[in-house]
């Protein structure tokens, strides 16, 4: 593992408002500069004791649809978006404060948390970021998919997602490839939405969950295509598969230089990537390499 640039953090506080699709309750965003050394911390300000959570793979818990991080009494549910934005725009330090459990579901995209980060600017800290450069091909698998990481002989990163569905569905097969750099994931994954066909949205509402959630509030696929919609991208959905990936491995808590291709994977799958690169960054580096004369200092 080998320094590449220095950490980043962003110039001023910026916010994002909206609904969590689950809960349907308002939610506030606020993202705050924090020192060097610091990652991504999580603040619950609606509670008392206002609890912090790392937002890293020890705290990752498992969940159907969505990537939730919990320490004690600080709980977020479908941080995945949120974490992709920050990854993509290489901020490293944030402090982030949720007036809820659940982060807001926006469009379904990125979007929001892009353009509210980029508002704020960006500032250069003093510390080298912690880069964890691949020699060898790591590799998980379930009875649905499977993640791969290889080298990336070129050095630059790159992230793949081929979404495939076993037998019929309204939504065809489709890859998407990212060549990672902030203005591409800006341009080419941030837009992209979460979807679902129209019979697992009817499941969700006949259960009663996420009821308010509209046709205009995600993708909802059906046979002939979005329901009350309109697709940003021919391949969206792969590349919000991407979008998630991005994000989830951002939990890995470094500068990834390698190539990872999905095939059918989901969050749970990312977890085990996630936790194999972190396992292999803490052999090299351990965290504690940054020294304490950093972590009060922007």
């Amino acid at each position: 593992m080998t320094p590449s640039r220095n950490e980043h953090t962003i110039a001023v506080s910026c916010e994002v408002r909206g609904r969590g699709y689950w809960s349907g309750r308002d939610v506030r965003v606020v993202m705050h500069p924090a020192p060097v050394g610091t990652g991504i911390q999580l603040v619950r300000s609606d509670l008392l004791s206002k609890p912090m959570c790392q937002a890293s793979v020890e705290n990752r818990n498992d969940a159907n649809l969505r990537t939730i991080l919990h320490d004690g009494d600080a709980r977020f549910e479908m941080i995945e978006h949120l974490m992709a934005a920050l990854v993509g725009l290489e901020i490293d330090n944030c402090l982030v404060e949720i007036d809820a459990e659940e982060l807001p579901g926006l469009d379904g995209s990125a979007a929001a948390f892009v353009a509210a980060l980029r508002t704020a600017g960006l500032i250069i800290q003093s510390q080298p970021k912690r880069r964890l450069t691949l020699r060898e091909r790591i590799y998980v698998e379930s009875p649905a998919g499977w993640i791969e990481a290889t080298p990336a002989e070129d050095g630059h990163t790159s992230y793949e997602y081929r979404l495939s569905f076993d037998g019929p569905s309204p939504i065809f097969d489709q890859t998407f490839t990212l060549r990672m750099t902030p203005e591409r994931f800006i341009r080419d994954v941030a837009p992209a939405r979460t979807f679902v066909t129209e019979a697992q949205a009817q499941s969700l509402r006949e259960q009663g969950v996420a009821s308010h959630v509209t046709n205009q509030d995600l993708l909802v696929i059906g046979e002939h295509g979005p329901i009350e919609n309109t697709l940003r991208f021919r391949d969206e959905c792969a590349r919000h598969k991407v979008l998630d990936l991005i994000g989830d491995l951002a939990l890995a808590n470094v500068e990834l230089v390698g190539n990872f291709v999905s095939y059918r994977g989901g969050h749970n799958l990312n977890g085990r990537m996630a936790q194999r690169l972190a396992e292999l960054a803490a052999s090299q580096i351990p965290l504690t390499h940054i020294s304490q004369s950093h972590r009060n200092v922007a």
